[in-house]
């Protein structure tokens, strides 16, 4: 299927959908910034699977978690004097974490909205790096909306988790370097890819990527039960809107909606997306723990998660499963050890 160059943003005006060449330009671009991160296998994990599954573990990229290649991205390709004024992100923890950390390597001031009942790890994170962090309540004010009026007052530059062209192909890398880690051989055999997924940035860049890559390759986006959003809005073939105060222990994939940019690139590319639950999200950090001897957080578990529950069967395929991040609270870590 081919895309659009570009879409009507609600907001933000026309935004330009990117393509492989931008993963390919991310890659070099960042490569400097980034960790090269590793590609893992256990026999374990694929007796349980019955198929092959490589991990790749984004839980030890710098800053713990995949957002730092878009927001790298994105930061490098400011021009000197855009980059003077600063730059504003809203997130929930992990891109925050990221825009800072970049931020605070050029030199650039940062600005993240993040929800006041953000972890505390991941917020003191945004402001270890140097970030200043305005909260604000998720249940009764719109991040976008602070974020466009900080804008406007301030002349920063916005650089949004998923509604970003530039973030979108940074992190479009992670499935282009992987693939590239493979040898030949292994990339023939490659059935499934799975991702977790929020706004679907990372679910957009992998779907980019694999467009040219390896076209037959199916892509699901895995979401925490309760923010399914790309879930509903697959099925109705449009944006859908998740009502209610849910709750979720994935505090990285709380998004209510898909972003507009990435569900242009995911309605057209993604094979289907599954939801997980927390308790099968505690079982795969407890075997992640356990089995593989990583931490990971749950929202960068759940498509490692959706595996173990079945959700997904492999039918004896090789996959290729993202673990996005590894930032997880302490204290529901250790609640998850204990039980």
């Amino acid at each position: 299927m081919t895309l659009e160059k570009s879409i009507q943003h609600s907001t933000l005006g026309m935004l330009r959908i990117p393509n492989f060449s931008d993963i390919e330009s991310a890659s070099q671009r960042i490569a400097p910034y980034v960790t090269r991160t590793p590609l893992l296998r256990s026999p374990i994990l694929d007796k349980l699977a019955g198929a092959p599954v490589w991990l790749k573990a984004e839980n030890l990229q710098l800053t713990g978690a995949f957002k730092l290649r878009g927001a790298f991205n994105a930061l490098l390709t400011l021009d000197e004097e855009t980059r003077s004024r600063g730059v504003i992100a809203y997130s929930t923890g992990n891109h925050g974490q990221a825009i800072a950390y970049a931020a605070n390597r050029l030199g650039i001031q940062a600005t993240v909205i993040m929800p006041a009942d953000a972890p505390k790890t991941k917020m003191d994170g945004v402001r270890r790096y140097g970030a200043i962090v305005h909260q604000y309540d998720r249940h009764t004010e719109s991040r976008e909306e602070i974020g466009m009026q900080i804008l406007q007052r301030t002349g920063a530059t916005l650089i949004p988790p998923g509604d970003q062209p530039d973030v979108i192909a940074g992190q479009g890398t992670v499935v282009f370097e992987a693939w590239n880690q493979l040898q030949e051989e292994q990339r023939s055999t490659i059935r499934k890819i799975l991702v977790p997924c929020g706004g679907g940035g990372l679910a957009a860049g992998t779907c980019i990527a694999m467009s040219s890559l390896a076209k037959e390759t199916e892509i699901f986006a895995v979401e925490p039960f309760g923010f399914d959003d790309t879930v509903t809005s697959l099925a109705s073939g449009k944006r859908e809107k998740i009502i209610g105060n849910n709750q979720t222990l994935c505090d990285a994939l709380m998004a209510s909606i898909p972003a507009e940019l990435p569900f242009a690139v995911n309605s057209a590319y993604l094979t289907g997306a599954v939801a997980v639950t927390d308790d099968e999200v505690k079982q795969a950090i407890r075997f992640a723990i356990d089995t593989l001897r990583l931490v990971i957080e749950p929202g960068g578990i759940v498509a490692l998660a959706a595996i173990l529950a079945r959700k997904i069967q492999l039918n004896g395929e090789p996959a290729l499963v993202v673990l996005s991040g590894g930032n997880i609270d302490t204290d529901i870590l250790s609640s998850i050890l204990a039980t």
